[in-house]
């Protein structure tokens, strides 16, 4: 397994569509491992191909306490949503900003697993909002775009702050 750079807003590949996956090998099998090796090591919950400059729909997403929950999504789409839930959203791609942001509260989701089944989940709260922030990746969408054109200036303004004082 490998660490897979991850981009950084505002590179632009974030805001790239990723594809269908079709082939479902070792290929495939490889990238994954290496996803939740660089998610778990960042430390995030959620990683989308597209943030390590793969676009193919795929995301990786462990919102357990003990990191022992993995959850492979691939080639995923929302089929039902319901409810608002705010909650505050960070972003491996945005490191250090965090912003309050709505999204649906509950979600049923269908996607293909590692060798290509297909499933349907049906979900909550922080899961539910982890898999729409990694699915919104895949479609080009950072969590930055949900919020009121002010709210994302001062929010880019403030990253833009917290990158000066990194490089400095």
């Amino acid at each position: 397994m490998a660490l897979l750079p991850i981009l950084e807003y505002p590179h632009p590949n974030l805001r790239k569509v990723a594809r269908r996956v079709e082939h479902f090998d070792d290929e495939l099998r490889r990238l994954v491992d290496d996803m939740f090796e660089t998610m778990y090591a960042a430390p995030g919950i959620g990683l989308a191909a597209t943030q390590v400059d793969v676009h193919r729909k795929i995301a990786v997403v462990d919102v357990s306490e003990g990191k022992d929950q993995p959850l492979v999504l691939i080639n995923a789409e929302i089929l039902e949503a319901s409810g608002v839930e705010e909650m505050e959203e960070g972003c491996l791609s945005i490191p250090g900003l965090h912003e309050k942001v709505a999204r649906k509260e509950r979600v049923r989701v269908r996607y293909q697993d590692l060798d290509g089944v297909e499933h349907e989940l049906d979900t909550g709260g922080l899961l539910a909002v982890c898999i729409q922030h990694e699915l919104d990746h895949l479609e080009g969408r950072l969590f930055i775009d949900h919020l009121s054109p002010l709210k994302r200036e001062r929010a880019l303004k403030k990253y833009e702050k917290l990158r000066k004082r990194e490089r400095a």
